[in-house]
């Protein structure tokens, strides 16, 4: 059986990336793991957050590389993120504040059949 996906966005979240694509150029993303902006989806300019060792690349949403942090990772290797959108603000750091919109992440539990 093959690998499933970490990370996998919702249409509504392929479409916000190619508005936020189109205003900003080339995106990333990284799971915050909480503190002001709580734990979301942030979406930057592809550079703009700097990664290290503690980072780990779960896949790729839109085109976009999407991380989390290693000790973040620990938690949630059991699981798949489910990246979408809802109406709201959500993090004052992140790209899509200004669209009256949020990233939200949803997760699901690997089934004991499926591979980490």
């Amino acid at each position: 059986m093959s690998q499933p996906e970490k990370v996998l966005a919702t249409d509504a979240a392929l479409a916000l990336i190619e508005r936020l694509r189109a205003k900003h150029g080339d995106l990333m993303f990284h799971q915050s793991g909480g503190c002001c902006d709580g734990s979301s989806p942030m979406c930057y300019p592809l550079g703009e957050f700097l990664v290290g060792e503690q980072d780990v690349l779960l896949g790729e949403i839109g085109g976009c590389p999407f991380y989390m942090g290693k000790a973040q990772y620990e938690y949630w290797k059991h699981t798949q993120l489910i990246i979408d959108v809802v109406n709201g603000r959500g993090g004052m750091f992140s790209l899509e504040g200004s669209e009256g919109v949020r990233f939200l992440t949803r997760s699901r539990v690997f089934p004991d059949m499926e591979p980490e």
